[in-house]
């Protein structure tokens, strides 16, 4: 059924009245679009609401109603012929391709525009709508129980606004693209979220997150064998990773690569009750079968890069210029280059990384060549940071 709140609030819980609401939608050039979910207990983020909007068209829709189908949603997401427009979307689509297997493409993520519009790096949803509209947006019901039923009226309405608003910043932010001839610009990051790979996670890569602090190959073999056990485990029983075993536990693992469950058991991360349990056999199996594989086929951990001085010294003018560009375009500098990326070319001139690329080398990766060879120089005048080109 759809249900009338106040201010002309829909509320979907019926197949029925998605498909409606979905036609009207893909009729549309664009559909701003949000989700609510739930993710503190579970491994897989718990769908509990979608909020949908375009030009005329404003509605909620509750995943969690009994016998609800959302095939008519995500069928609208897969539509190529109509933009779906979020605010920072990485973790509105990995629900939607967990869920159907598709990524909502063409896509337009607000966040990334503002970046390249001079509204700072990762601007939140609420200031972006102040600084376009004039109307505050309140965050109130943010961390509310989603998953809870009934919802609340401030919840709804606060909910419905995530995407009333954002058919306005989305006008806008298009025009001011257009305008500036940047809408190009965002290519580069709407093809990474984009990627179906940006959303799966493969357990044999899940050691590297972990922030190892002893990166010999037997402390990473150990660490591998662990978090891709933890990850399969988590994805499985759809927990936490935290709840199989914690990060500083595998970290304690492959430091010490205890042999025997007395071993294990002295671990700080660990007690005696691991000991006696099949978690603990399983832990001591897999140090065993790390130990085991030819140390000698990993490819090493990435190591912090550790610059020459030379090099160091070129890389902190390097950091100053990208502020320098970024303040004079108008375009976050997160967005131009990296830190990582500046360390490259202060090292190598010529780096093989995106601020070389495309309008990012246009904007920045030049200049910083120039720096680099001696033929740019960074002066101050009036206070402010001025570029120039030498003979």
């Amino acid at each position: 059924m759809l249900d009338k709140r106040p201010n002309d609030l829909q509320l979907i819980t019926e197949t029925n009245a998605l498909s409606a609401l979905c036609r009207q939608l893909r009729a549309s050039p664009y559909v701003a679009a949000d989700t609510e979910f739930m993710r503190e207990s579970t491994y897989w983020p718990n769908l509990c609401l979608i909020q949908l909007a375009a030009p005329g068209i404003a509605a909620i829709v509750d995943p969690l109603s009994p016998g609800l189908d959302l095939a008519p949603f995500y069928e609208l997401m897969a539509d190529k012929g109509v933009t779906k427009v979020f605010h920072a979307a990485r973790q509105d689509i990995e629900i939607v391709h967990h869920a159907a297997g598709i990524i909502p493409d063409p896509l337009f993520d607000t966040q990334v525009a503002a970046m390249v519009c001079g509204f700072g790096e990762a601007v939140s949803y609420s200031a972006l709508v102040k600084q376009i509209t004039g109307r505050n947006h309140d965050k109130t019901s943010r961390y509310t129980d989603w998953s809870h039923r009934p919802l609340s009226e401030r919840q709804l309405i606060y909910a419905l606004g995530d995407v009333t608003h954002l058919r306005d910043v989305y006008i806008e932010l298009q025009r001011r693209l257009d305008k500036a001839g940047r809408v190009h610009w965002l290519s580069d990051e709407m093809a990474m979220l984009t990627n179906p790979a940006t959303y799966e996670t493969a357990p044999e890569d899940a050691w590297k997150r972990l922030k190892l602090r002893v990166r010999t190959p037997q402390a990473q073999a150990i660490a591998m064998e662990v978090a891709a056990w933890r990850e399969r485990q988590a994805q499985a029983l759809n927990v936490p990773r935290s709840r199989i075993i914690k990060d500083e536990a595998i970290i304690d693992l492959a430091a010490q690569a205890p042999r025997t469950l007395q071993d294990l058991a002295k671990l700080r991360s660990f007690n005696e009750g691991i000991a006696k349990s099949q978690r603990g056999r399983d832990l001591i199996e897999l140090v065993e079968r790390a130990l085991s594989r030819d140390l000698s086929t990993l490819t090493p951990a990435m190591q912090p890069q550790c610059l020459p001085p030379s090099a160091a010294a070129v890389a902190e003018l390097l950091r100053v210029l990208l502020k320098a560009v970024a303040a004079k375009h108008g375009v976050a500098a997160k967005l131009i280059a990296t830190s990582e990326e500046l360390d490259k070319i202060a090292l190598h001139g010529e780096a093989d990384v995106p601020a070389m690329k495309g309008w990012r080398r246009e904007l920045f990766g030049e200049a910083a060549l120039a720096l680099r060879n001696g033929r740019l120089a960074i002066t101050m005048k009036g206070g402010e940071v001025h570029l120039q080109t030498l003979g």
